[in-house]
């Protein structure tokens, strides 16, 4: 493709739905700036708009349409702009994206995220839209190149896919059946986002946990965990989302005795009660998972767990929901994304009988929340009096301009508002606080901080910011640094299995 260095076309990524989606919308920023695109700058309307959508949210299909229509004026003004439209709801609708808005230039499934400057180029030569989408992914996502938003933290993808068949979900005919990466080409990605500054790093499939399942390896996600130990300057590595049914001891032992594996859990419940779970396809019940929790605990006292609850699942009752509320009850979750279910076109359930009367669900969803934030506000106030190093973030905090507080996180993963005093730490440097405060969903320091250690990290993100404005952040086939863009709690269904 040949963009002139005069006038280099602008670009903007949409991105919807869940963490898969935020990592590919990294390989789409740095597949358009590889080909000669600059991000357009805050306020302006850019050359190129990418939709990366989600399918499994509700009203996904009327928000697309009514963005896609909102843009059709600017495309009237600026004939260079063109409208691409992918991710799973594109590889669900197909062509009849184009029919209902003929104004959009490129429809791309979630196997050929890789064809988009191309799709781009050939809609333009040859004046028509261009509609490509793919049975089978054709390409691992991180062969290909990537433009991340911050230095100190990254998604990494060990699988894509999925082999489960819940009855809620329609991402497994989207996104395929489960496809894993090499250990040896997962740990090369971690190494030189390491060498580049990155301090931590979250491992990242539709189920992490049953990766290793595509060569063989039923316990090749612990090991993997293990090696990340071995990585000479990672600090953090999370994961998500393991499933139930997959999860086992050695991984709990990996997580327990690798030094630089966060002591945080994030285990989707879906429902506390085992009917409900039998309806989903959920291949677990209450006693396995409640189990799970257990040996956690038992291996990490200080671990922070944390789930995923659909509410009002055809044919739960409030016997069902009474099940559910007894689960987080018990297991104590530091927080929740919980959801009130809604029909999704083409899954089971959207036929299923028995489906519940929204009042009765949202009287349902707001008993559960009250539960859960009184179960969050109670764990959060244990941690008061404690002293954690935080790993300071950027934009985190919607309110820290106002208060002159900063923002970062635990090794739990709490998020924590500290007063920087008279010290000038960057987000990938670490502070040593004392927690004075609890909400339920998050803490504040308002301490002077203890320590300050000024890392790679921070230096990394100096080094950015002070660099050429529009300079790409990009390496083709292998990624560069970044933080992962803040998303949405996680959709069911989606990376929340």
């Amino acid at each position: 493709m040949t963009v002139t260095q005069e006038s280099p076309r602008t670009y903007e990524v949409r991105t919807y739905g869940c963490q898969m989606n935020v990592h590919d919308s990294e390989r789409l920023s740095g597949l358009l700036e590889g080909a000669g695109y600059v991000p357009v700058p805050d306020g302006g309307t850019a050359d190129v708009v990418v939709f990366n959508t989600c399918a499994v949210r509700e009203n996904a299909d009327n928000r697309l349409y009514g963005n896609l229509g909102h843009l059709r004026p600017a495309k009237v003004r600026n004939p260079r702009m063109q409208i691409a439209v992918g991710g799973c709801l594109a590889q669900k609708d197909q062509g009849e994206i184009v029919r209902k808005a003929p104004w959009v230039d490129v429809v791309f499934g979630t196997h050929n995220i890789g064809s988009l400057p191309v799709l781009l180029e050939r809609a333009r030569i040859e004046g028509e839209a261009q509609v490509e989408l793919k049975e089978s992914l054709e390409v691992f996502p991180s062969t290909l190149p990537t433009r991340r938003e911050s230095a100190y933290a990254a998604w990494v993808a060990i699988s894509v896919g999925c082999n489960n068949t819940c009855t809620f979900c329609i991402v497994p005919s989207l996104r395929g059946k489960e496809k894993d990466r090499r250990p040896g080409d997962v740990l090369a990605e971690v190494r030189t986002l390491v060498e580049q500054g990155v301090l931590e790093v979250t491992l990242l499939g539709q189920n992490v946990n049953t990766y290793g399942v595509e060569f063989g390896d039923r316990l090749a996600f612990g090991k993997l965990l293990r090696a990340c130990g071995d990585v000479e300057g990672l600090e953090r590595v999370r994961f998500t989302s393991p499933h139930p049914a997959a999860f086992t001891d050695d991984v709990i032992a990996a997580m327990a005795e690798t030094p630089n594996v966060m002591h945080q859990l994030h285990m989707p419940l879906q429902s506390g009660s085992d009917q409900v779970l039998k309806a989903m396809r959920r291949s677990y019940r209450a006693e396995r998972y409640l189990g799970i929790i257990e040996r956690v605990r038992a291996a990490m006292p200080d671990a922070a767990i944390s789930t995923d609850i659909i509410v009002g699942f055809p044919g739960e009752t409030e016997s069902d929901f009474q099940a559910t509320l007894d689960v987080v009850r018990e297991s104590r979750f530091a927080n929740a994304f919980t959801f009130q279910y809604s029909i999704r076109p083409g899954t089971p359930a959207a036929t299923m009988a028995d489906q519940i009367p929204k009042e009765v669900v949202q009287e349902r969803y707001e008993r559960l929340v009250a539960l859960q934030e009184e179960i969050s506000w109670a764990e959060n106030k244990k941690q008061v009096g404690r002293t954690l190093e935080v790993l300071v973030a950027e934009g985190e905090g919607r309110k820290d301009d106002a208060t002159r507080r900063l923002s970062g996180r635990a090794p739990d993963n709490r998020l924590v508002h500290f007063a920087a005093g008279e010290q000038t730490p960057r987000p990938g440097d670490m502070v040593t606080v004392e927690v004075t405060y609890a909400a339920p969903h998050h803490l504040v320091a308002d301490g002077p901080v203890r320590e300050l250690r000024r890392t790679r990290a921070g230096d990394a993100w100096q080094a950015r910011r002070e660099g050429p404005q529009g300079a790409p952040g990009v390496m083709l086939g292998m990624p560069s640094i970044g933080r992962p863009a803040p998303v949405a709690a996680p959709a069911s269904g989606c990376s929340a299995h």
